[in-house]
């Protein structure tokens, strides 16, 4: 088995088809995007494939060390990765061929007007071992 990372992006990725913005959405377009994600995660809970998967808040913040004894650095000039993922779910699969399945699965979850978003997922395997450094 394999650890795959689906990640949801705001912003960042190819334009959905059914491109309306989660924030203009109905109360009932959310909830029936909402139900459609826990329905496919307690499918995955049933066959073993489900690790974890969580929506983000848009808000957030970079903080990297600035040195001892000093605070944390927080923002900075780069575009913020809150804008850009909006949520993720960790997969345990057979095969890279599954996760791409499970993803176009979970692209399907309804949007604006019930219709399917057709949203990209970003499928990214989880790193197996330490990268080998050759001299």
């Amino acid at each position: 088995m394999a650890k795959y990372l689906l990640l949801k992006h705001y912003r960042g990725a190819p334009a959905p088809v059914n491109d309306v913005p989660m924030d203009q959405w109905t109360p009932q377009e959310i909830s029936a995007h909402v139900q459609y994600m826990n329905d496919f995660a307690a499918r995955l809970e049933g066959t073993g494939e489900f690790v974890d998967g969580q929506a983000l808040a848009p808000e957030g913040t970079f903080v990297r060390y600035d040195g001892e004894g000093r605070p944390p650095v927080t923002d900075g000039p780069f575009a913020e990765t809150k804008d850009l993922i909006a949520g993720w779910m960790v997969i345990d699969v057979d095969s890279y061929e599954r996760a791409v399945e499970l993803a176009g699965e979970l692209s399907a979850a309804p949007g604006a007007g019930g219709q399917p978003i057709h949203e990209w997922l970003e499928v990214r395997p989880f790193l197996a071992a330490p990268p080998t450094i050759t001299e």
